[in-house]
């Protein structure tokens, strides 16, 4: 605790030379005193940067039925949510994050973009010109505990639930929403969150977030928390404990935010048996191999199967899924707990992937962890995506393929590591330390950048090499 008291309280003093930095004609002394640039120190939070006395945190619970419709493309999704005031304010109404609805056609992005038609358009180009992507959550209802519908209105990327009887403090109030919406083409179109289609063999990977209606932070601070998502600043979340089923064609495996509860009846005896010599294991075990992904990738099953994840105290979800994912893992120690590293990828990320992504997760943990806290998740995934590099709690999404013969250059090994320390290394800024992006968005590139210099000064970056991680020898 003292660790993260005093990186937060490096953190805010960076927001006042920040403001010089961006200043460079200013008049002000560069060895003033602070004061002026930092929060007035109150009951809830010190000038140090702690919390104080009566500090507080509002939480939110959620469980989660999802369904992946592979043939149309769409997830259908129920949710409740169980809202914790612990805040000293009675809330008349609540704010509730519509991510998905950026795109939407009347989405406020479109309407901040420049764009200009030359003599023939993209894909990615005409469905942002012509806004034709029938995108955005479509709410099938927003109902209480007792089935009663809220009066809600929504507001583009933010939907407003209003209270019959206030939230008292210390109260919980329970919101049960049921919604669909149209994955977006992430190559074609755009996006942190989508699918990858291979044509090649008539198969999607699925890197899904910013996928569920989210409650948006109330503090002490900014009160609610309610400026539009645009694509670009992201979000700040309240934390909270998430049970999650996901229901997926049956030859599909699923990766996603937390814990498998159901191993015995998502893997095979086989499968179960390798998960388990991996937790133990002090290099990468495989789990699904690559004959098993590709003879998922034909089998085309109409059955399916629930993935049951189960996370603690994490502010935001994500999850993955496809027939192609060859999956390897191997667990980190931290006292008396395991952590796993674990890695999903298809066969075209092979043989790099393979042989680097969950070193690399491994390394990252125990580094990190040496300069701030130690890593308090029970699991951290590295996932492949094309073209993509974008965090959530305990998985993140990574590019870096082999071309098609499976060869691969160094500046390609060296830069998929590296995306893969940083993204997993966002785990700890902003996942864990909870800085609110859309007000100081620098913050958690910032910090994850300081983190991943760290690394390299520690030894395991040097003298233009960038990394060694391991000798070029794929998993046993």
């Amino acid at each position: 605790m003292k660790k993260i008291a005093f990186i937060l309280s490096i953190a805010f003093s960076f927001i006042g030379f920040g403001s010089l930095a961006q200043n460079p004609n200013t008049n002000q002394n560069k060895f003033r005193q602070l004061d002026p640039d930092l929060p007035t120190p109150n009951v809830y939070r010190t000038a140090s940067g702690a919390p104080g006395h009566q500090y507080w945190q509002n939480t939110a619970d959620y469980t989660m039925a999802l369904r992946l419709d592979d043939e149309n493309q769409r997830i259908y999704g129920e949710e409740e949510i169980t809202y914790n005031n612990a805040s000293p304010d009675q809330l008349e109404y609540l704010w509730i994050q519509l991510d998905q609805n950026m795109r939407s056609p009347d989405s406020e992005t479109y309407q901040i973009q420049q764009d200009k038609l030359d003599d023939g358009v993209s894909l990615y180009e005409y469905f942002n010109l012509f806004h034709t992507f029938p995108g955005g959550f479509n709410i099938d209802h927003v109902k209480d505990a007792t089935g009663k519908d809220y009066t809600v209105k929504v507001n583009h990327t933010m939907m407003r639930i209003n209270l019959d009887t206030p939230l008292k403090a210390g109260e919980s109030i329970k919101i049960n929403i049921k919604w669909w919406y149209n994955i977006n083409d992430r190559m074609e179109i755009g996006g942190r969150s989508g699918y990858e289609y291979f044509e090649e063999d008539d198969n999607y990977l699925y890197t899904i977030a910013q996928f569920f209606p989210r409650m948006a932070v109330y503090s002490d601070v900014t009160g609610w928390q309610n400026k539009q998502f645009l694509g670009r600043g992201e979000f700040t979340l309240p934390f909270g404990d998430y049970d999650v089923k996901l229901t997926v064609p049956s030859d599909m495996i699923v990766g996603a935010t937390g814990e498998i509860q159901n191993t015995n009846e998502v893997l095979s005896l086989e499968q179960q048996a390798r998960l388990e010599k991996a937790k133990t294991s002090e290099t990468p075990v495989v789990i699904v191999t690559q004959a098993e992904a590709e003879k998922s990738e034909v089998s085309r099953s109409k059955e399916t199967k629930t993935w049951h994840f189960k996370a603690e105290n994490v502010r935001d979800y994500g999850w993955c899924a496809s027939r192609k994912f060859i999956w390897d893992a191997q667990g980190v120690q931290f006292g008396d707990r395991t952590v796993m590293a674990m890695s999903l990828y298809p066969k075209e990320g092979n043989p790099m992937w393979e042989m680097y992504s969950t070193k690399a997760i491994v390394l990252t943990l125990e580094t990190y962890s040496k300069f701030t806290f130690d890593y308090p998740y029970p699991v951290a995934y590295s996932i492949n995506g094309k073209s993509i590099g974008m965090e959530y709690p305990m998985i993140c999404f990574n590019g870096g393929r082999t071309d098609a013969e499976g060869k691969f250059t160094d500046a390609v090994k060296y830069r998929t590591i590296l995306v893969i320390i940083h993204e997993v290394g966002h785990n700890y800024f902003p996942m864990i330390i909870n800085s609110d992006e859309r007000q100081w968005t620098w913050m958690d590139e910032g910090l994850n950048t300081f983190l991943s210099i760290k690394q390299s000064v520690s030894g395991q970056m040097n003298q233009g090499k960038r990394f060694q991680v391991v000798e070029d020898q794929p998993i046993k």
